[in-house]
This record gives structure tokens, sequence and C-alpha cells, in this order.
């Protein structure tokens, strides 16, 4: 008989205060209801995850238990993972599968009223495709000062053990902003990613096979950047590039022939497509199953919302494509920490979130990337990464790039280079 399954876990929150150690301060209980959103048969949990950020201070403290905890009372972002094993099937064909059930909460207070919670987790199976190995939306900085883009590439890793084939892989960047928050008619956040930019790895199906522990560089444009600005590097070798004919004679790309642009299928700009260069976006690599006439035909998607401001209220409206989170194997949220409303993907795709500035426009954030955290290497030497689904745990936030270490080129404005090579931004190769 399918069920759900319900944990309420007891949480004894400590009043937050200048000293946090006075005895004198009184203790509320919380009670959190974890509720998955899936009725899948013999869900049982291996073990859990439960972490609060707190928003005033910055500090994460996570849990690997669901019994009593002590934290400050404040304001808190909840993020709840769990490893589980659940029967998939039925009958003769019944078999019993591993996945993991996610889930946060964008705004929890803790009062002396106590908290209670209802959390909904959802389960998400483990996808056999590949993932986001490291994005670099920052670009780099001239030694005036000034900021350089078109030097902004991602990797894509086969996290696997066998062969994957990038054929097909579309890499898309979120409509929607994490510093802006909106009740969004209708609201298809579990249901599509709301997009404004899509372009796809072209191939027949076979023709890029990424080996088990290896990656593709995509890039914005693939030239030797060090021409135009010393402190960047050279991208002339990655694997692919975006590639925008723009009707803005001011604002155009450059095509290098060497290398393969990806197809284009939409973006929303008329000259070129640069990655959101502080971060208030999220990203996703995801698998269309339809052709580029039927999705741009059926996945447009009109959206209403009320902008309030201090002279008035006004109903908005705005349009883009929309990505169905089933087709999406891999999703990254980033924001900035001073700024962040909410994490545009799902609970789903991505309970947590990273970032390389910590405030709007922060200039300490050029130079950085997000990486994703590596968890061992395996006899071979084959690099396993964290994919648990939750940005927070997975990546190593504002990194120092990872081709800036391996061309050992400028690390900041002032022309400072890179001297050491690491697996994931933190882990030194030795």
């Amino acid at each position: 008989m399918r069920r759900f399954l319900y944990v309420l876990i007891s949480i004894t929150a400590a009043l937050l205060q200048a000293c946090a150690d006075d005895a004198s301060v009184p203790r509320v209980n919380a009670t959190v209801e974890i509720v998955p959103q899936t009725d899948v048969a013999g869900l049982t949990i291996d073990n859990e995850q439960l972490s609060f950020r707190n928003l005033t201070t910055g500090e994460t403290t996570t849990f690997n238990t669901t019994g009593a905890i002590s934290l400050p009372v404040g304001f808190y972002e909840c993020s709840y993972q769990a490893d589980v094993t659940y029967t998939n099937g039925s009958g003769d064909d019944a078999a019993t599968v591993k996945g993991r059930l996610s889930g946060n909460a964008e705004a929890v207070r803790a009062t002396t009223d106590g908290i209670r919670l209802s959390l909904p987790v959802y389960l998400v199976a483990d996808n056999d495709d590949f993932i986001f190995e490291e994005i670099f939306f920052t670009g780099s900085r001239r030694t005036s000062g000034s900021s350089y883009i078109g030097d902004t590439y991602f990797k894509i890793y086969n996290n696997t053990d066998h062969v994957l084939y990038a054929d097909g892989l579309a890499f898309v960047e979120s409509k929607f902003r994490s510093t802006q928050s909106y009740k969004f008619s209708p609201d298809l956040k579990n249901q599509a990613m709301t997009v404004h930019a899509v372009y796809v790895i072209p191939g027949s199906g076979t023709d890029h096979p990424v080996l088990p522990g290896q990656s593709l560089t995509i890039c914005d444009t693939a030239i030797d950047h060090r021409v135009s600005n010393e402190n960047s590097f050279n991208l002339s070798d990655a694997d692919f590039e975006w590639y925008d004919e723009s009707t803005v004679p001011s604002q155009t790309d450059i095509d290098n022939p060497e290398v393969p642009n990806m197809d284009k299928w939409y973006c929303d700009t008329k000259s070129i497509f640069i990655l959101h260069n502080q971060g208030f976006t999220s990203f996703a690599l995801a698998r269309i199953p339809v052709s580029k006439q039927e999705f741009l035909t059926d996945y447009y998607y009109t959206y209403n919302y009320t902008l309030y401001l201090p002279s008035g209220t006004f109903p908005m409206s705005g349009d883009g494509f929309k990505i169905p989170n089933q087709w999406i194997v891999d999703g990254v949220n980033c924001s900035v920490e001073s700024d962040r409303k909410w994490n545009v993907l799902p609970a789903a795709i991505d309970a947590g979130w990273t970032w390389c500035g910590r405030m709007s426009s922060d200039s300490d954030r050029f130079f950085k990337s997000v990486r994703r955290k590596m968890l061992y290497l395996t006899a071979d030497g084959r690099r396993v990464l964290k994919d648990s689904n939750n940005s927070s745990l997975d990546f190593n936030p504002a990194c120092t790039p990872s081709i800036i270490e391996v061309q050992q080129s400028a690390v900041n404005a002032s022309g400072e280079k890179a001297s050491t090579i690491t697996y994931d931004g933190v882990q030194i190769i030795k």
C-alpha cells in the first residue's frame, strides 16, 4: 500500500543574544513535520541531514539526527536531505532502488512562541547524466579595474562510471532572479523552469562521448582573451562556444571557426548573451525530448505579477519559455547573501544555493567561480564529485577558477598569478 512518510523532528531553540551562553535565556520547543511529496511504496530513510542557516549571521548548523537540537532564535532558511530506499514498480517487476528526499523552506522564524513548520520534501532520483562541475560567471577585470566580459565558461562533468554522450544536452539560464521575488500567475515553479536562454550541444547522438571522470568546457567566446585583457586566460581550446548573430552593430560576437558552436534555440537578447556576472540567476542542464520547433511552439510561457513601489501598485506581465522540471538533469541556484529572496529552482532540483559575491556589485566576485566538491578519488584516479541536489552542500563557493589555476593566469586585477592547482577549488593536488 502506497503511503506518505511523516517524520516529526523535535527542535529546542535558544534565544539569539549577544552572549550565546547566557543561562537565563528561555528556551522554546519547535516541531518540524517532514512531508514527502510522493506516494512510492516502501519508502525508508537510510540517513538524513537537516541544516539551518541563520539569515542574520550567515552561520549554518547541520545535524545528522532528528533528535533534540539547539538553535538561537532568529530567522533561518532550512534545508533537508535524506538518502532513501523505496520500491519501484510492482509485482514481478518491483525493484528496490535508492534515491534522495530534498526540501527547503525560505524563511523560518524561531521565536519564544516556538516553531511549527510543515516542510514539503521531494523524491529525487539519481540521474545517470552530466552534472555541473564548475560555473565561472563573474568574469575577470583589466588592470585598470574595469570588468571584462567574454571569458566566462562552465564545465559539465561525467560523474558516472561509464561513457556519456553530450549530444543534445541543453544549457539554460533562468529568466527569474533570486534577488526579486514575486507571486507569478500561473505559478509554475514546481512544474517548470522559466528561462530566457537555451543553447544545445549539437550532434546525432554519439558524436561527443565523454569518458568517466572527464569534462567538457563550454564558453562564451573561445579565443585567447589575453590579447584583449592581460589578466584573462586562453579559451581557444574549449570544446564548445555559444555564438550570437547580433542585430546591434555596437555589440557583436566573435566566432572561432575551430571550436563548434552550440545550437541556439532561444535567447531574449538582440545582441549577445552573457551570463549574469553577479550570480542572480539559476542554471540548468536539460535533455529536451522535443524538436526545436515544437519547443518554441508549445512551451512559451506568459505570466502576471504585481509590482509594489512607494509610488503605487502596478500590474505587470512577462514572458519566456518553460523547461519542464522532469527534463532537467542538473540545476544550480546562485545568488548573493545580502540580496537573496528565494531559490528560483525548486527543492526537487536544488534545495540550496551557491555564490561568488556576498552582496550586490561585490568587487571581490571577479576571478571567482563555483566548483563542485570532490568526495574521493577512485583507485584509478577518477574524481567522484558530490551531488546531493543541494548546492549549499555540493559546491565550494568563490573559488579560483580551474582554468586560471591550470594556466597560472591572474587571480585579481593587479595581475597576481595563481600558484596552486586543486581538485575542486579547495583540495590541493599534490
